[in-house]
């Protein structure tokens, strides 16, 4: 078959143009200042009394709250293991309702056999996709750390990024992993000063930058075209047909 000529004659035929939007610049702008600070949430994967993960969450904190943040952290101890109890559970609650505060987060984990550890993967899980109308981690965005115990390592950074954007999270595109963790954190367990601190305040800067780019925008920049067409009552009837689901 013959190439089509550019532009493209034969049109969209397949498109709904109801739903259809063309991006536009105007459409990005937002729609009034936010008169709070940027808000930030840290979590980390560690429940141990001397924790790497948790001194680097800390160092984190203050950078953020240095370039104007507000920040708070969630301690996992306590949490349930996933579906091992409601979701009315304190601590559940009060996870999701720190991820629908921020507007940033910030995730670290030690790596353990090879991956991130099951506290932090815990986390992750009790946060759902969708509560009611509510999204408790799209648009937000997400930098990503690790400490290991031995050389360097990105396993950890590598899959809290696939969780991230399975979170429809705007994960920055720079990172941290701090190998051999033990040397890097004074007994008080600050982070000495060198190249791998140096490597996580430029995490925190950017993480700073996209919050700020993305406030009052996260809404239009996550909104897609296929759920649009599915938030359509004819679309939602007939996919209770579909499953089943009868309204009376």
């Amino acid at each position: 078959m013959d190439k089509p000529q550019q532009p493209f004659a034969d049109g969209v035929p397949n498109l709904s143009e109801a739903h259809f939007e063309v991006p536009t610049e105007e459409r990005m702008a937002p729609p009034t200042p936010l008169d709070h600070a940027p808000r930030f949430l840290v979590l980390y994967g560690s429940l141990r009394d001397r924790s790497f993960s948790r001194f680097l969450a800390y160092e984190a904190a203050r950078l953020l709250e240095a370039m104007g943040g507000e920040v708070r952290i969630f301690h996992a101890d306590g949490l349930p293991l996933p579906d091992d109890a409601p979701v009315e559970h304190p601590k559940v609650q009060e996870l999701r309702q720190l991820s629908i505060w921020s507007e940033g987060q910030v995730w670290v984990s030690p790596e353990r056999h090879g991956n991130m550890t099951g506290v932090m993967k815990a986390q992750v899980d009790w946060l759902p996709l969708s509560e009611g109308s509510v999204r408790p981690t799209q648009g937000r965005t997400l930098a990503v750390m690790q400490v290991s115990g031995g050389s360097q390592s990105f396993n950890a950074v590598n899959s809290l990024r696939v969780l991230g954007r399975w979170m429809r999270m705007i994960t920055i595109p720079n990172q941290s992993s701090v190998p051999m963790a033990y040397k890097e954190f004074d007994d008080a367990g600050r982070m000495k000063p060198g190249p791998l601190y140096d490597r996580v305040v430029d995490v925190c800067e950017e993480l700073m930058k996209f919050t700020l780019l993305m406030r009052g925008r996260a809404d239009y920049l996550v909104d897609r075209y296929s759920e649009r067409k599915e938030r359509e009552p004819e679309r939602l009837k007939g996919v209770a047909a579909d499953i089943g689901f009868v309204q009376r």
